[in-house]
């Protein structure tokens, strides 16, 4: 099905209506064999709060961005090979339902659909694209990804020191390894993740002090071992951090 539409005139004027929308700041996405796939709203769990954001599910990259006005402009596109993607389904809890993780190495997040066979249409959907490209190109899985931030409104204290508040004063900072919510003392060391930035970045003393030493798989955190860790609290709990090099998300 999707080499038949892959030069089809619909698919073609598809694809350039979703670039008319993302406007002039948007990339290109206009190329031999891409076809579109899919699109709709997904909530996404951003570190101060679920957003709604507009993604389009195409046979080789997810597109994403923040909705301006529905079906005619967006902004701050995102483009995710899907390559590098993999996902995982997250067990319902409170106000969060039909959720799922999209990791990749650069970036990792949770979303969420509206219904439970949303949720399933979207994870079967891209999972088929994920295997349809990996079987093209004879690469193996992604099995190195981000982690996935622990949201702001999770901790009140420091995840790793157990001992700091957070205040307005006291600001929230993430660790770019583990995605625990922590305390500038305890997050002041730089370590360079080369699949993350070309610069070092900032990491808890836990995860600095592992990475020094070599012991990388024990730096690793799952969501729900971060989740687990960290007390629950209200969708609208909101942050006063900005450390967050895209202050949207």
């Amino acid at each position: 099905m999707v080499d038949r539409l892959a030069n089809s005139e619909a698919n073609t004027r598809r694809i350039s209506i979703v670039e008319n929308c993302f406007g002039a700041a948007g990339q290109p996405l206009t190329i031999p064999g891409r076809v579109l796939i899919g699109e709709g709203v997904l909530t996404k769990l951003c570190r101060k709060k679920p957003k709604a954001r507009q993604f389009f599910l195409f046979n080789d990259i997810l597109v994403y961005g923040n909705i301006v006005i529905q079906k005619k402009k967006y902004n701050k596109q995102h483009i995710i090979p899907l390559e590098n993607v993999t996902i995982d389904s997250i067990q319902d809890e409170g106000d969060l339902r039909n959720g799922w993780l999209i990791k990749t190495p650069t970036k990792s997040f949770a979303v969420y659909a509206a219904t439970a066979t949303e949720k399933s249409e979207w994870m079967n959907h891209i999972n088929k694209c994920v295997s349809d490209l990996l079987s093209k190109s004879g690469k193996t899985p992604s099995n190195e990804h981000a982690a996935v931030w622990v949201p702001d409104s999770e901790a009140t204290v420091c995840m790793r020191c157990q001992k700091a508040k957070f205040t307005p004063v006291n600001r929230r900072h993430h660790c770019r390894k583990c995605g625990f919510v922590v305390c500038g003392p305890c997050s002041e060391k730089r370590f360079l993740l080369p699949s993350q930035s070309s610069k070092p970045v900032r990491i808890c003393d836990f995860c600095y002090d592992l990475l020094s030493t070599g012991e990388m798989a024990a730096c690793q955190s799952s969501r729900s071992d971060s989740y687990n860790q960290s007390p629950k609290s209200s969708l609208n709990d909101v942050s006063d951090d900005e450390d967050d090099e895209d202050s949207s998300d």
